[in-house]
């Protein structure tokens, strides 16, 4: 499952760089950019909670297989619109739209199918592994996507992308979950308020789903402007930027890795806040910091203090939901966690307009700072899960 899913997410980095860039040619337009993303995006924060409903319901291979299968159709479509060259801007945003409807259902699929491979005590390694996965393929998917989209063209990364996904499909079918949802007649809003219930009552859950938006809508404006630091701050070009990115990407998979490695299973709620406490403190350094030799270091750390408490929380809402919920519960966390990355993003480019960037990240470190405080002296429930 492991080997299948970075294969498919080097291929869908491939995409997204592709994706982007054509977007922009035809178009000339950051409007029409963002309208692709935002089309990518919206079917996730709309249906997702649909979609752990149907997790809970039906089997989770099968919701998956149905996902990777209209995925790889479109990639397909996008690669022969571009081939023979009748592509236009409204067609991607159909197949955007399609791709991210597709993703609202596989995701709490995704989400709630991990735990059932692998035995209770190895959950936290296994969810630190699959972050790997990702921030392997988020360094080598945009490298090996610029590579072919400069030598061989979109259409190409767009074909590479759909092969990519039967690595998915193939693992799969070769995989076998130790937990199989049973059907109900419980109507679908019925079902939904029982996973939003058990986030409510269940000692520490509404903590850490509160936790998981408030770290990603403080934190991710630091990724999401590196641009501008590395312009408007270090005076670099594209180059700067690449390396602020890789770096940062490097230091999520050392994370993932420390995580993965480690024997602790106990107090992780309140190791994620520690980290988290020095995760504030980097973010700050690196929006107060003119030297460039120093940002790169606190770049890679920002990452790999991210990795940490991102896998240590997600880990802990996986361990205390039970199989039966895990599809709905886990659809509302990462409503919550995806929430805060476009939200954060928006209001910080407003106030950058305002301010500067460096200004707003460095407070945005001193807010996750305060954040982790507040949880680790007024939240003694959270802090002893």
């Amino acid at each position: 499952m492991w080997l299948g899913a970075c294969t498919s997410s080097v291929g869908t980095w491939m995409q997204m760089l592709a994706q982007s860039w054509l977007v922009y040619q035809l178009s000339n337009s950051s409007v029409y950019l963002g309208l692709d993303a935002f089309f990518g995006q919206i079917p996730i924060f709309l249906f997702s909670l649909f979609g752990g409903v149907f997790a809970d319901r039906k089997s989770r291979r099968t919701m998956l297989l149905l996902s990777q299968v209209i995925q790889l159709s479109c990639a397909f479509i996008l690669a022969a619109l571009v081939g023979t060259h009748v592509v236009r801007v409204w067609h991607i945003w159909c197949l955007s739209f399609t791709v991210g409807l597709a993703q609202s259902f596989g995701g709490p699929a995704y989400s709630a199918l991990i735990p059932t491979l692998v035995e209770k005590e190895d959950l936290q390694n296994a969810i630190a592994l699959n972050s790997i996965q990702f921030n392997l393929a988020r360094i080598l998917g945009p490298a090996l996507g610029g590579l072919a989209l400069a030598k061989l063209g979109a259409a190409w990364c767009f074909s590479l992308n759909g092969i990519s996904y039967i690595a998915v499909i193939c693992s799969l079918l070769m995989i076998k979950p130790r937990f199989v949802p049973a059907s109900t007649a419980e109507s679908m809003l019925k079902s939904m308020r029982g996973g939003i219930d058990f986030l409510r009552h269940r000692e520490g859950m509404l903590s850490l789903t509160a936790l998981a938006f408030l770290t990603t809508l403080l934190s991710y404006p630091l990724i999401t402007f590196l641009p501008v630091m590395a312009r408007d701050v270090f005076h670099g070009g594209p180059n700067v930027f690449t390396l602020f990115l890789c770096l940062s990407g490097a230091g999520s998979v050392t994370g993932g890795i420390s995580v993965a490695a480690s024997k602790a299973k106990t107090g992780q709620a309140r190791r994620s806040l520690l980290v988290m406490l020095l995760l504030g403190g980097l973010i700050t350094a690196f929006g107060l910091s003119k030297i460039l030799a120093l940002s790169t270091a606190l770049v890679f750390g920002t990452g790999f203090c991210l990795m940490i408490v991102f896998t240590l929380n997600y880990s802990l809402v996986q361990l205390y939901v039970p199989d039966e919920m895990r599809g709905r519960v886990m659809s509302v966390y990462n409503v919550a966690f995806r929430g805060g990355m476009p939200l954060g993003s928006v209001i910080c480019g407003y106030l950058i307009k305002m301010t500067s960037a460096p200004t707003m990240i460095a407070a945005n470190g001193c807010l996750v700072l305060l954040l982790a405080l507040y949880f680790l002296l007024l939240q003694h429930k959270l802090a002893r899960l």
